[in-house]
């Protein structure tokens, strides 16, 4: 059986901890990782703003397409 995944879509996650509207630690990494960076973070940063997103990748502005 083959499986097909949507290369479109992004693998990583993005986790970031907010000082208000200041990012003070920004972590890319495979969702499990991120996961359970977020999850410590929580813990640390617990009065503190912290997200997890799909990681948007960053194209060079002389790629092709870009």
């Amino acid at each position: 059986m083959t499986t097909l995944v949507d290369a479109s879509l992004p693998i990583e996650r993005r986790v970031r901890v907010w000082f208000g509207e200041h990012v003070i630690a920004d972590y890319t990494a495979e969702p499990a990782d991120a996961m359970r960076y977020q999850a410590a973070m929580t813990r640390c940063f617990y009065s503190l703003r912290v997200t997890i997103d799909p990681a948007v990748p960053v194209m060079a502005e002389d790629a092709p397409g870009s």
